[in-house]
């Protein structure tokens, strides 16, 4: 048997609070040095990141320590299993802290809060996307579609949003109607076809897997006949309005005459969100409504009940067709918006938009925790999966490392994740 060592939990928290505190100051006397020595380009926003961590932890711990103090007699045990078990469940986030060391030290410059912005802007679509794979995932499902719908919702919703003045116009007499009557019949088009995947999934039992891959085939065929439509012909759709393409591009918080853009003039404050990405906002409100939906609703508790054990949610009088058709019908409403911000990010869009995406996204949920047996997974896991695998190739390409080595790395990190997933649910 393994030793174990009980201490007090207010103890546990409040050294933790300071460990966190000691980083902080260490975050501190790194940027003195910097700013004295003039090594900005050696350290470059090392103290930053030093100091967000210190900041990270300091702020875990007092919470934790403050909810410790309400419980009498609460205690923390550590052991040799607990140490195990927490190496298990995150050694592909250990790894990446590894990896990303190495990066730093092959290339000093990737130590910029510059870098770490355009990591979360260039994540935040595929964050959306990877939201709403989740769901099929969360009931042992999965959704193959994915891929093909981010390029139906881009296709549509680009073909709209051209100036009068670009000669290929899609539509040459359509008016510069508003974005938004764009952007509607995109997610639309998107959410009928989730509705066929929930209706095949739910009505005849078909397996997901079968299901989502048919409809793929029907998606990207619909998709193309349309992108084939005179007088456009298959050809790329450029030529995007700029109030369109706004919506992926836009920089707030840049400087003079931007939304709130004094906050850039601002210390601590205008280093850490100035210049920053719209889609990163875009991307928290997702983040934080697909949370609420999850933990705070009677469908997310569902979705999980399914998951869990299906034959149970029957008996327990859930309605499992709805469930299962609603799942579908919000992950591709989820597809449809990371279609749209994908087309107005790269001003353009065609009939391949999005290839690839769903595997990503199912990559990404199952790394950052999603079991592929179903009902377990969080948001804050599927977060941190998709900025994984974004740091990874970032970062790689970052340092020159060829495409195709990206890809192995890639696929050992989806086989190493798939294991530790199975192990423990052999275990359970």
């Amino acid at each position: 048997m393994s030793k174990e060592k009980t201490i007090p939990a207010n103890r546990y928290y409040l050294t933790q609070a300071v460990i966190g505190a000691v980083i902080l100051a260490l975050a501190l006397a790194l940027a003195g040095v910097e700013a004295s020595m003039g090594l900005k380009k050696v350290l470059y926003d090392l103290p930053w990141f030093i100091g967000l961590i210190g900041v990270a932890v300091l702020g875990l711990g007092l919470a934790n320590w403050k909810k410790s103090g309400k419980v009498e007699g609460a205690s923390v045990t550590l052991s040799k299993s607990r140490t195990h078990d927490f190496l298990l469940n995150n050694a592909i986030i250990l790894a990446l802290a590894v990896l990303v060391v190495v990066i730093c030290f092959k290339e000093h410059s990737f130590m910029q809060l510059k870098v770490m912005k355009d990591i979360l802007a260039q994540a935040s679509p595929r964050i959306i996307i990877a939201l709403g794979i989740c769901f099929t995932l969360l009931i042992a499902g999965t959704d193959l579609s994915a891929c093909r719908m981010v390029g139906l919702a881009a296709v549509i919703s680009a073909s709209m949003m051209q100036t009068v003045e670009y000669a290929n116009r899609f539509y040459p007499d359509l008016p510069q109607i508003n974005p938004i009557f764009a952007i509607i019949p995109a997610i639309l088009a998107c959410m009928c076809f989730g509705a066929l995947n929930g209706f095949l999934v739910a009505k005849f039992d078909m397996h997901p897997f079968i299901a989502t891959l048919a409809v793929q085939v029907i998606i990207y065929g619909a998709c193309s006949l349309y992108f084939d439509l005179p007088p456009n012909n298959s050809q790329p759709i450029g030529g995007i309005r700029p109030d369109f393409s706004a919506i992926g591009q836009t920089r707030i918080f840049a400087g003079e005459g931007t939304f709130l853009g004094f906050i850039k003039d601002i210390p601590i404050l205008g280093t850490l969100v100035g210049n920053i990405s719209i889609l990163i906002p875009i991307a928290a409100v997702f983040i934080i409504a697909i949370w609420f939906v999850l933990n705070k609703t009677v469908f997310g508790k569902n979705v999980y009940a399914i998951g869990g054990n299906r034959e149970a949610a029957v008996v327990s009088g859930i309605n499992v067709f709805a469930t299962i058709m609603g799942i579908f019908i919000l992950a591709s409403a989820l597809y449809g918006v990371g279609g749209v911000l994908e087309a107005a990010r790269t001003a353009g869009a065609t009939n391949n938009y999005g290839v690839g995406y769903e595997l990503d996204a199912i990559a990404a949920c199952v790394v950052g925790g999603v079991s592929l047996n179903g009902g377990v997974g969080k948001v804050s896991g599927i977060l941190s999966g998709v900025l994984i695998f974004q740091v990874i190739q970032y970062g790689l390409q970052f340092i020159g490392i060829s495409p195709m080595w990206q890809q192995i790395i890639k696929g050992i990190i989806i086989a190493v994740a798939v294991a530790i997933d199975l192990s423990k649910y052999r275990k359970k």
